[in-house]
């Protein structure tokens, strides 16, 4: 038993606070061959993220693709770089989301915002200690997923149970749930849509709604991320006052040789010159930021690969990023949350 005369009266409570971690995926701290290694290790050693025979993916993990994809990773991260700040555009862009929803919440002090990543730097067990620190005895845990799916939100959660359980006193915790339908999420989605169209020379023949992909026996196990994508999708195309033939989807960044969602946004986009589809437009609605699959993949490759097969004109909408719009649906949806605590 403790001896209680060691135990001093006049230890203060701080004021009770409440911190709103933002989150996102995460990303390299350096281009080069052993910063990607560090990064790409994290993330595909996570069992969320790789579901596949622990022992056998190790060889392979460690054996080949951390020999040979650190070097091309690296290549596509260097044509989207920050050089300004030695730093991917994706850390930019949240670092800048929290500052902004930070003074968006300046007028109550009980609210402290921050940010982290689930992979890479900043750390999240270090970002929720540093909240607590802070006298935050409730966090809210925003992850920046719209649509959920268990390799990205659920990962979230694990390690910020992780993070936790080294904690005496742990804080009060909730998450934010998936806002793929959320009406303000549509509404930033469309105007910024319509916003793109207005500086572009040309009108699109058809849009194309492009996600993140996933193995389709992730959604044979019952991941909802599938259902969940064709909605947001379906609810910026009724915003916009589209029809289907306008407003497709499609599935990016493939890996490995499994089946994944269907149709894949490369041979889509190869196809459409053939189909008469000459003014192509694509919205990455899956990603709160723009990123190297947004910027590299999308606007850079498959840009090149719309022209290679007789494609006249291309534009990529950016994703919400820091924007008003984006910042002020961020907010909404952060208040609503915390609507119980406040």
């Amino acid at each position: 038993m403790p001896n209680s005369a060691k135990i001093s009266d006049d230890r203060a409570v701080k004021p009770d606070r409440i911190g709103v971690l933002i989150v996102n995926l995460g990303t390299p701290e350096a281009t080069s061959y052993w910063p990607m290694r560090r990064y790409l290790k994290e993330f595909l050693s996570d069992r969320r993220v790789v579901e596949t025979n622990r022992l056998l993916w190790w060889f392979i993990l460690n054996g080949i693709i951390l020999t040979i994809r650190p070097k091309p990773s690296g290549h596509a991260y260097e044509k989207i770089w920050n050089r300004e700040r030695n730093e991917s555009p994706l850390k930019t862009i949240t670092r800048s989301q929290a500052e902004k929803l930070a003074l968006i919440f300046k007028g109550d002090s009980r609210v402290i915002v921050d940010w982290g990543m689930r992979y890479g730097l900043p750390p999240l067990g270090e970002r929720l200690k540093a909240l607590k620190n802070r006298g935050c005895e409730r966090i809210l845990v925003f992850p920046l997923y719209p649509q959920y799916s268990a390799s990205t939100t659920a990962t979230v959660a694990d390690k910020v149970s992780e993070a936790m359980a080294s904690l005496r006193w742990q804080p009060a915790l909730r998450f934010v749930p998936p806002y793929y339908a959320e009406a303000v999420h549509i509404d930033a989605l469309a105007q910024s849509v319509r916003d793109h169209l207005k500086t572009l020379s040309f009108a699109p023949d058809l849009i194309l709604a492009s996600f993140h992909g996933l193995p389709e026996s992730y959604v044979e196990a019952g991941d909802p991320y599938y259902i969940h994508c064709r909605e947001t999708a379906r609810l910026l195309r009724e915003r916009l006052n589209l029809p289907e033939s306008r407003l497709k989807v499609v599935f990016q960044s493939r890996f490995g040789r499994e089946e994944w969602l269907k149709p894949y946004a490369q041979e889509e986009v190869a196809s459409l010159p053939g189909k008469s589809v000459r003014n192509l437009v694509m919205i990455m609605p899956g990603f709160a930021a723009d990123c190297v699959e947004t910027l590299e993949e999308v606007a850079i490759g498959l840009n090149e690969t719309f022209h290679e097969n007789g494609g006249e004109n291309f534009s990529a909408v950016p994703c919400l990023n820091d924007s008003a719009g984006s910042i002020a649906m961020l907010a909404t949806i952060i208040r609503k949350e915390l609507a119980g605590w406040l």
